[in-house]
Order: structure tokens, then sequence, then C-alpha cells
């Protein structure tokens, strides 16, 4: 199956390039495929035929999307709206990515895909947006709602969480974190294999998949840094001054994957698997 994949050089795109197997996938760079740029979405369809396309492509910085709120709803949501309205036209699936933020941390448990979202950001109101306009438009639409991605991009736009965290620690640097705010951080690596597997189902629709179990962001530090040999410990800190206010509470729960068969490894091993690919790489 030819797939069109749009912001392939990120955390996520990338992983999906290296992992997926016996598919054609067609990366334009950003320059060449612009995901608010109707025309040459439309060009790129025509001129590759693809049966699938994945928009990985995102406004994400949750502070300025709160400055920029027609921003990011231009690209999280009229943009995917245009997209998924454009892959109806030539009969073609469309896969796009959404967020925990579309909960606002109330229900103190992990949110599974039925559970009342109310977002607190224009973030994650532009992003909850983006899955409503999406499936209207197209109903072959896979909507994935993920959080706290990490791993390699082939292009990044800053380090991951965990790769600040150990780069900081080897420096000797005191590592504070933030108590408190639990979520389902996921390796990259692990999210594109199961994307393969719910893609090969055909069964469209709204869909978590996360790493499995809710932890904090304290303790997830804590567990990179001991995996990788470290002596040291994070320490719990207050809370950050953010712009925009976040869920305390906002891990997921794959249900709707797991009623598929599909499950994604609990979150130390996503740690694991993403520690053992920076030695691969050399970075370790």
């Amino acid at each position: 199956m030819k797939t069109l994949l749009i912001g392939g050089y990120g955390q996520l795109g990338t992983a999906i390039r290296r992992c997926w197997s016996g598919v054609e996938i067609v990366a334009p760079p950003r320059s060449e495929l612009d995901v608010e740029s109707h025309e040459k979405i439309d060009a790129a369809l025509r001129s590759t035929s693809a049966a699938l396309v994945i928009n990985c492509a995102s406004f994400h910085d949750v502070d300025r999307c709160e400055q920029e709120p027609e921003r990011a709803f231009a690209v999280n949501a009229y943009a995917v709206y245009d997209l998924a309205r454009t892959c109806a036209r030539h009969d073609a699936a469309l896969m796009t990515f959404s967020t925990d933020y579309v909960f606002d941390g109330a229900l103190r448990r992990p949110y599974a895909e039925e559970d009342t979202v109310n977002p607190l950001s224009a973030y994650g109101a532009s992003k909850l947006a983006g899955e409503v306009l999406a499936t209207a438009a197209n109903p072959r639409t896979y909507v994935v709602r993920t959080c706290g991605l990490y791993g390699r991009a082939e292009r990044p736009a800053k380090p991951s969480f965990v790769d600040r965290i150990l780069e900081s620690a080897r420096r000797g640097e005191e590592i504070v974190i933030e108590d408190g705010v639990v979520a389902s951080p996921t390796f990259v690596g692990h999210l594109a294999a199961a994307l393969q597997t719910l893609v090969a189902s055909n069964r469209y629709g709204l869909y978590h998949a996360v790493n499995r179990g809710p932890v904090t962001w304290l303790e997830f530090a804590a567990e990179a840094m001991r995996q990788s040999g470290i002596a040291a410990a994070p320490r719990p800190g207050p809370p950050r001054a953010r712009i925009a206010p976040r869920p305390s509470y906002s891990a997921l729960e794959s249900t709707r994957l797991g009623s598929l068969g599909v499950t994604l490894p609990e979150w130390r091993e996503g740690i694991r698997a993403y520690l053992a690919q920076r030695v691969q790489e050399g970075l370790q």
C-alpha cells in the first residue's frame, strides 16, 4: 500500500519510515509538502495515488498555542479538515494524531476513548477540533491519541525529554522534575509498530495508543536514569510556571487497540527499547 507521509522527519515520522515493512512510503520534506497547502496536498495525492495519508504535522508548542490560538486552529484543525476532505476526494484513508490534552485530568485514572473530553488549553481544543472535523470529512479516518512521545528524529526540532534528562545528568547537573503529573510516555518505535497493525485491520475510528501504565514524569525520569546507569536521581520540584494550563493526570488507556489484539509494551520497556536504540546509534 503506497503511503504519503506528512511530517515524516520528526520523531514519529522517522519511526514510521524505519519500522514499517512491505509498504512504499513517500515522505516529502516540509518545504515540498506543507499540511496547510491544499494545492500541494492535492498534487501529491494525484502524483502518488497513495491509498493512505499519515499526518504527523502539528503545531504542538502548548504555550505558543495559547498565545496564538488562531494559528493553533489553522494547523491542528482547519488544515486537518481540508486534508481529510482531499483524501476523501482521492479515495485515500487518513491517519492523524491527537493528544492526551483533550482531557482535563479530573478523572484521576487512565482515560479510555469513550471518556468525556474537556481540553484546558488552546492546544487541546485545537487538536479536539481536528479530530471531529477529520472524522466528519472522511469516514475512512484513524484518529490516534497518544502522549509524551520520545525517540530519535532525523531532523529534530529539539531533544526529546529522555535525551534532555540523560544529557543534563551526564553533565552533572541537578535534575528537578515537577512532581505529581501523571501521563503515558510513549516510545515512538513501539507506537509505529502498533500503527501498522492498526492500518492492516481497516478498522477506522478513534484510538488511544500509548505504552502501558500510568507514571509520573518524576518516576519516568528516575527509571530512565537508572536504566542508563546514572547513580543520581531526579529531585521532585514544584509546579512550573506556564502560560497554558495542563491536566495533572492525562494517562491514556489503549482500550480499542486492545480489542483488536494490539498491545503496546509497558512504559519501562519503552525506555529499555529506546536506550538500546541509542546504543546502536552510538549515543550511549
